[in-house]
């Protein structure tokens, strides 16, 4: 299991460093003579269809927002299911401090961005954006600290991240879903019974269950819940361990996720960035960018995730709920709060959402989660860098 978390924070943290780098480079392509090349290969329309029964027709933007992050939420799911069922998240012990902290990392968070936004309806709607942790990109801040962090600390906020997904999928599945088409719906009941049906009867190969969720993913698509969901119920009927007989047992969820980990860290998650983070910092005025929807979310993702994990972490020591992760002092749990405001892929994700990548706030509310995300992350970094570690302690 040591073993398993060790490439997991190592390919995360990789991961986050290229991040960085695909978001200035969008920043870049955005602000600069190919500007009108971004933009025509964010609306350029691609159609699939077969015969005259399904036909889709989407903009590259959004195929990328509903179609490939359906796989972001898909490895998402199966590192839930293997965390609950064997992993960190397995016990009251294991998941107490994380959970504490994650619940009090989403909740201040949407009270500040509430505070500011609490007489615009159509900003409310943004409530949820700073609740998110990007955990690629709080993980590759760590990788540059090498040993100064103790490895519990990192499964900590690798825990933590993890609960905050499953919060994001709480909250989009709730709160961001659109008029529903129940024949659709009955649709997609039916195709995860056929995946249930395949579970229980121990079947192994990862194609047939691929094949069905397809299916899943188009009838959930045109359900008017978001697509993206179709990856989560997916994850959780593939069976992390099945027994054939004499064989050994055999893990097909597993399997799915460390090949699925590779494209998702080193593809989908960076060309997400590239066609997300492209803010047009040219035409933003300083006054524009004080609006209440971009102070909600910086303020948000600066103060509100710091405050809410470090005040629900003392309270979890405090009253012996759970103990400080070995190793680590109260300055380092606090750089980590500080770093969990670092929102970006998931912020951004819940901005499209909210606001149907709406013009009315002139794009300065994904500024704003860049503003908050490199806040947190360089504030997060210089805590941690300075903190002293605990003596006589092993890491």
């Amino acid at each position: 299991m040591r073993i398993l978390v060790r490439e997991f924070i190592k390919k995360e943290s990789s991961a986050g460093l290229i991040l960085i780098g695909v978001t200035l480079l969008a920043l870049i392509f955005k602000n600069s003579f190919l500007s009108e090349y971004y933009n025509n290969i964010l609306q350029t329309n691609v159609t699939i269809s077969v015969g005259e029964m399904l036909e889709l027709n989407k903009p590259i933007f959004l195929w990328i927002n509903d179609g490939l992050m359906a796989l972001f939420f898909l490895l998402i799911g199966l590192e839930i299911k293997r965390e609950l069922l064997t992993g960190h998240l397995s016990s009251f012990k294991q998941i107490a401090l994380p959970g504490f902290a994650a619940l009090g990392g989403m909740l201040f968070p949407a009270l500040i961005f509430i505070f500011f936004n609490y007489d615009n309806n159509f900003a409310l709607r943004g409530w949820a954006i700073p609740t998110a942790t990007d955990i690629a990109f709080a993980l590759g801040i760590l990788s540059l600290l090498g040993k100064r962090i103790p490895v519990s600390l990192k499964v900590f906020l690798m825990a933590l991240a993890i609960i905050d997904d499953i919060g994001a999928i709480v909250i989009i599945s709730i709160f961001y879903t659109s008029e529903l088409s129940y024949l659709s719906l009955l649709l997609a009941g039916v195709f995860f019974a056929i995946l249930l049906l395949m579970n229980k009867i121990n079947i192994v190969r990862i194609t047939a269950y691929i094949i069905i969720g397809i299916f899943l993913w188009i009838a959930v698509l045109k359900s008017g819940v978001h697509a993206t969901l179709a990856g989560i119920i997916l994850a959780f009927t593939i069976p992390l361990n099945v027994k054939i007989e004499e064989q050994k047992h055999i893990s097909p969820a597993r399997i799915l996720e460390k090949n699925l980990h590779f494209w998702v860290a080193y593809y989908i998650l960076p060309i997400f960035a590239f066609m997300n983070a492209g803010v047009d910092l040219m035409n933003i005025d300083f006054n524009d960018v004080i609006n209440p929807v971009s102070m909600g979310i910086i303020m948000g993702l600066f103060l509100g995730k710091q405050m809410g994990v470090m005040l629900f972490v003392f309270l979890a020591v405090k009253f012996n709920i759970a103990q400080l992760p070995k190793c680590a002092t109260w300055t380092q749990m606090y750089g980590i709060a500080v770093l969990t405001g670092i929102g970006f892929t998931m912020s951004f994700f819940i901005d499209s959402l909210a606001y149907d990548d709406s013009n009315m706030f002139l794009h300065t509310d994904k500024l704003a989660i860049l503003v908050g995300s490199i806040l947190s992350g360089i504030v997060g970094y210089t805590i941690l860098r300075y903190a002293k570690k605990r003596k006589l302690c092993a890491i």
